[in-house]
């Protein structure tokens, strides 16, 4: 029984988390993924809504793997996005903090 609950939890809090995932980013993931993400999502829950516990196993498991592409996906496009708003300027930036370093030694008089 401490097993069966622990796998429920586990797959209850996966599926909480995509099901967050998919509100707040959901329009930012690429379809195919999201369409993935969610027949992976509903297998999920049917599977927690059943008695099997090996069957709990596989969909939490399906989850996981899915929702980690899916992720890794959107991260990369966040990524492209940000570097592409930084735009080219900002290598040029970051040289010319180099040329303002300042060589300096504290010296205790005690």
């Amino acid at each position: 029984r401490k097993e069966e609950a622990e796998v429920r939890n586990q797959a209850d809090t996966l599926t909480y988390q995509i099901e967050k995932l998919l509100r707040e980013q959901g329009d930012k993931i690429p379809d195919d993924e999201k369409t993935r993400l969610e027949a992976a999502l509903k297998d999920a829950k049917e599977a927690i809504a059943g008695s099997d516990l090996e069957a709990i196993k596989k969909a939490t498991e399906t989850l996981a793997t899915t929702s980690q592409s899916a992720t890794q996906k959107l991260y990369e496009s966040a990524a492209a996005q940000a570097s592409s708003e930084a735009g080219p300027n900002a290598a040029d930036n970051a040289s010319s903090f180099d040329d303002e370093v300042i060589d300096a030694e504290i010296v205790d008089e005690k």
